[in-house]
């Protein structure tokens, strides 16, 4: 008898991927949903539950789907993931952790020179009949400016290469990463947001990051400073970042993450000149769309063939699971 995987929410066109990687294993049912009350009349029996945004997964969602072997998330984050719930339960969660790696450090550099170049500004400004010059100054050359990085993951170090290459210095902040490399600096937070004219956030979303960015956070940055964030909405307190704007706290901020997501209209982030707000499209590629929709499939595969997946979030649910691996 074929094993069940039930598909929580998806944003691709097509499901070939999923049905040539599962349909000799599985069968699969596609849903679009958001909330777990709206997938768990299929999802209580399954054997497997392919994840993209829909959530949260909590201890009770895992108790009402006691022949689930596998969480496999299409993305990189499992914020929205109970991990230890889901260890307890001997359920193996997956992520996607280097589908969209360049495709998030392009973006941050993009972001990083719309800010440092007034792009997004004056773009607007010739959209709105004027041809000026004098309303983008100030501006400063990139060269010789410091980039403070929080967090030095994957995505992190490849935009410090690429800054480096604009002949930035470039700073990180990471209490898991013992010793700087590629020409980096590690400096305590502090010093980070005190020395730094770009702050770019690349933490996962945990407890302790969640509104790492607060009125003390700000405080201690530059006026002239700007906040890059292509990480997660919540490690920005969101009205807290509204306030430094209006108290001319610092210069201004790019966000392709924002909270809460996606960005009420009206709110007070939008139409102002020193804030770019993107709907969260730092990881898209043509290349990353194709590692994304491949990647969770093929975890889900291995459990069911009975291997251990490549990319497992709680790894002590190793001997201990559902799956008897």
């Amino acid at each position: 008898m074929k094993a069940k995987v039930v598909i929580t929410d998806y944003v691709w066109d097509s499901l070939d991927v999923e049905h040539k990687t599962l349909d000799a294993l599985a069968n699969l049912v596609a849903l679009k949903t958001k909330k777990p009350d709206e997938f768990l009349g299929e999802a209580a029996d399954c054997d497997a539950l392919l994840n993209t945004y829909a959530g949260p997964i909590t201890a009770d969602t895992m108790a009402r789907m006691p022949k689930c072997r596998i969480i496999a998330r299409y993305g990189i984050g499992v914020d929205t993931i109970d991990l230890e719930a889901a260890t307890a339960a001997g359920i193996i969660v997956t992520n996607n952790p280097t589908y969209c790696i360049e495709e998030v450090a392009e973006h941050t550099m993009a972001l990083l020179l719309a800010c440092t170049r007034k792009v997004a500004f004056y773009d607007r400004l010739v959209r709105a009949g004027r041809w000026e010059v004098p309303p983008g100054k100030p501006m400063f050359r990139l060269a010789g400016r410091t980039l403070g990085l929080v967090g030095f993951g994957n995505i992190a170090r490849q935009v410090a290469a690429r800054a480096a290459a604009f002949g930035m210095r470039v700073v990180f902040f990471d209490p898991f990463v013992k010793e700087a490399s590629g020409g980096t600096s590690k400096v305590e937070l502090a010093e980070l947001l005190a020395q730094s004219d770009f702050v770019s956030l690349h933490p996962p979303l945990t407890p302790q990051t969640r509104k790492l960015m607060n009125d003390g956070a700000f405080a201690q940055m530059k006026p002239t400073a700007f906040l890059i964030n292509c990480a997660r909405g919540p490690v920005v307190d969101t009205d807290a970042l509204v306030r430094a704007l209006d108290q001319k706290r610092i210069a201004g901020c790019a966000l392709d993450t924002v909270d809460p997501e996606p960005l009420p209209n009206p709110h007070p982030l939008r139409g102002r000149d020193n804030v770019i707000v993107l709907p969260h499209a730092a990881w898209y590629s043509e290349q990353a769309m194709a590692g994304l929709q491949a990647g969770a499939p093929g975890e889900v595969r291995r459990v069911l063939s009975g291997e251990w997946p490549v990319n497992v979030v709680n790894r002590n649910v190793k001997g201990k699971n559902r799956a008897g691996l």
